[in-house]
């Protein structure tokens, strides 16, 4: 059983940046893709980044892509998400989940994911 904890979220302003992390046990994190979705108020949930188990590899939204970057320290258990440039868009729920079947691809689908956190509020505000 693999448990997953989001932090880090928070109020900020528009343009500003702040660091979710996810800190995961219970199982072996270093051997799991790992990946960053988001739900906003009457919306689906959406991708938003995806890393490889070693960290080499990343994946991002389209919406994302050149002001949040996915990281991983597997010393640590722990997987990142810095976010900057961020728009009132970007207010939603941020979940981390780990994807515990398929190491060597880096999905976008929520489904492909066996274990999720929580979730971490982001509200920025205009």
């Amino acid at each position: 059983q693999v448990q997953l904890v989001e932090s880090g979220g928070g109020l900020v302003q528009a343009g500003g940046s702040v660091r979710l992390s996810c800190a995961a046990s219970g199982g072996t994190f270093s051997m799991y893709v790992m990946g960053w979705f988001r739900q906003a108020p009457g919306k689906e949930r959406e991708f938003v980044a995806a890393i490889s188990w070693s960290g080499v590899s990343t994946y991002y939204a389209d919406s994302v892509k050149g002001r949040f970057t996915i990281a991983r320290d597997n010393a640590k258990n722990t997987m990142y998400l810095q976010m900057g440039s961020l728009k009132p868009e970007d207010t939603a729920v941020y979940y981390c989940a780990a994807d515990l079947n398929r190491p060597l691809i880096l999905s976008r689908m929520a489904h492909e994911y066996d274990y999720w956190g929580q979730g971490t509020q982001v509200t920025v505000s205009s």
